[in-house]
């Protein structure tokens, strides 16, 4: 468009042709080319400013280009809006926070492994167990945390879920299907077989691939369960024509079972009962005891410093408390005998 609309301004100068403005005067189709050429690059230009400011983020706010806009549930009725935020992180340990992130994902799923990163490259040793909720989990966090020679403690996604009945008896899931590990096949509820047909690979934002395995039923014409495995009309292929699809990382799934048997045990279900009173436990007394719900600073830096202060200021509260009622050698809440 550069290039175009130099060309211009030569025809202009060649042809000796004056520009006018104003009410009454007449533009040549020159200009109007010229004019709306500008118009385009100017818009080109903005558009390329506000792509570069957002960076991998999928929105920023105008008024604090460093925040993205995230859904927070601030009204009386707890309905999503959408408000520039940052999403918090901290690592808490014996009830002291001892790290803190400021993220512009608004889920926690890639947050994980970036702070782990972040909080090693600073501290002087490093944590062996690491603890954290559903919404952490994912194949990225597995294979680092295992790589980086850390046992995790997350909690699966589906974990809550999976104990109800009707998680149970839902024949369409790969859980309630027979796994032959030798012919790595599945078998479903009709005893039809699920082959593997190919793999995919799939990259997140922060650049992990992780690979996917699709399985396809051999048949699944004139099933009495069809209606119940195969979900979805959104498929250009009529219902009768379909087979029944599992889109499996056998990685993720390995990683999960052994993440699975090792927070049931009863020192597993310990660290699970820690992390949900100390992690939350350091969000409600900011938010509900400090009376601290919004920031008072624009830009990532300069809420980052905010963050500290908290933080600095719930530690020291932490130790008078600890101090006062003779818990300061104490780093874990026992269970309680059943």
């Amino acid at each position: 468009m550069k290039r175009l609309r130099k060309k211009l301004y030569q025809i202009k100068g060649e042809e000796q042709i004056t520009f006018v403005y104003g009410i009454g005067h007449r533009k040549s189709q020159l200009q109007k080319s010229i004019e709306m050429l500008e118009g385009y690059i100017s818009k080109l230009k903005e558009y390329t400013k506000h792509l570069h400011i957002c960076g991998e983020r999928n929105s920023y706010s105008k008024t604090d280009p460093d925040a993205t806009f995230m859904r927070l549930k601030e009204d009386a009725m707890l309905n999503g809006q959408l408000k520039p935020a940052y999403n918090l992180q901290h690592g808490v340990d014996a009830q002291y926070i001892t790290w803190l992130d400021l993220s512009s994902h608004p889920t926690d799923v890639l947050t994980l492994v970036p702070f782990l990163k972040d909080m090693e490259s600073h501290l002087s040793f490093q944590y062996k167990e690491i603890v954290a909720d559903a919404g952490y989990e994912s194949e990225e966090a597995y294979v680092f945390l295992e790589q980086n020679g850390q046992e995790s403690y997350l909690k699966p996604q589906n974990y809550e879920i999976s104990k109800t009945r009707k998680y149970r008896q839902d024949i369409s899931r790969r859980e309630n299907m027979t796994y032959d590990s030798e012919t790595d096949e599945y078998l479903c509820s009709n005893g039809r077989k699920l082959k593997a047909i190919y793999d995919r690979h799939s990259k997140n934002r922060n650049g992990y691939v992780s690979t996917v395995t699709v399985y396809e039923c051999e048949s699944c014409q004139r099933c009495p369960y069809k209606d119940k495995c195969i979900h979805g009309n959104n498929c250009k292929t009529p219902m009768e024509e379909r087979n029944k699809r599992l889109s499996i990382s056998k990685v993720m799934k390995q990683k999960r079972q052994e993440t699975l048997e090792r927070i049931t045990t009863e020192y597993g279900t310990q660290l699970r009962m820690n992390r949900s009173i100390q992690a939350e436990g350091s969000f409600a007394v900011i938010k509900e005891d400090m009376n601290f719900r919004r920031y008072l600073y624009r830009g990532k830096e300069n809420v980052l410093a905010q963050s500290v202060l908290l933080a600095i200021a719930y530690n020291i509260n932490k130790l008078h408390f600890k101090i006062q009622g003779g818990r300061t050698g104490q780093f874990l809440t026992e269970l309680k005998a059943s």
